[in-house]
């Protein structure tokens, strides 16, 4: 009685041993006596001890954050960039039997194509297209990931960091665009008055009086201010001439 009771207690004990939960998210990897038998899906499973194993692997999207990465750019610009890469497992078997430790792969994987996709860029590709850039690198990073049953969702690049003295220089010539851009935009600020005046003065000229009663509306203004003084500059001719006419009286 004793007897049945110990092997009746080593048989639950066993049972509960072998009994093994997966989560809707998970997948487990089962291998038989050191041979891949196949997948489990989710739910309560019975893996006997000794002689089975299994293996977890998380089906949801997982973040590699890429460190910063001294890079040379296209145009021998030394920057620094990191980025976040966003991926997730497709085929669990693969993701185990194909490679070692996945996630320490993608990492890697994703800091060597970074380098690599930057040396192909100038400095101001990286900076003025850095969806490109981080679209390219995605695209690399998932072919060479799908092998190992991994699809790659998102490539973002976080920060790029530039020496000093670059970035003095590129404000200094980011200043010398905007003063220019403001000689241009006076130069044409000018030419179209300019023409303006142009045209003012064609339409003055070609109807009588119209000269002299832009001159008298001009006097009328400036006699509406107390305070300015207006001086009239009267030809010498016209001074002679009013000289003649008072000595002939």
């Amino acid at each position: 009685m004793a007897m049945e009771f110990i092997w009746g207690a080593g048989v639950v004990m066993i049972l509960i041993v072998s009994i093994k939960q997966i989560y809707e998210y998970e997948r487990g990897i089962l291998f038989t006596m050191g041979r891949y038998s196949h997948m489990l899906s989710p739910g309560w499973r019975i893996v006997l001890p000794v002689f089975q194993s299994m293996q977890k692997v998380d089906l949801r999207v997982k973040t590699v954050d890429v460190p910063s990465q001294e890079t040379m750019t296209k145009d021998n610009v030394s920057a620094r960039v990191n980025a976040v890469l966003y991926y997730k497992i497709t085929d669990a078997s693969k993701a185990i039997l194909s490679v070692e430790d996945y996630m320490y792969a993608m990492s890697q994987l994703a800091q060597t194509t970074m380098r690599n996709v930057i040396g192909e860029v100038s400095l101001d590709e990286l900076l003025s297209k850095r969806d490109k850039v981080a679209q390219r690198i995605m695209q690399i990073v998932d072919h060479e990931s799908d092998p190992w049953g991994i699809k790659v969702t998102s490539v973002d690049l976080k920060d790029v960091e530039m020496p000093g003295e670059m970035k003095r220089v590129m404000a200094k010539g980011a200043e010398a665009d905007r003063e220019r851009r403001a000689v241009i935009i006076k130069a044409e600020g000018e030419v179209i008055a300019s023409n303006n005046l142009a045209k003012a003065a064609k339409t003055l000229a070609a109807s009588d009086g119209a000269l002299h009663l832009r001159t008298l509306q001009s006097i009328n203004d400036l006699s509406s201010d107390q305070s300015n003084t207006v001086v009239f500059a009267i030809p010498l001719e016209v001074l002679r001439a009013v000289e003649r006419v008072g000595k002939k009286k």
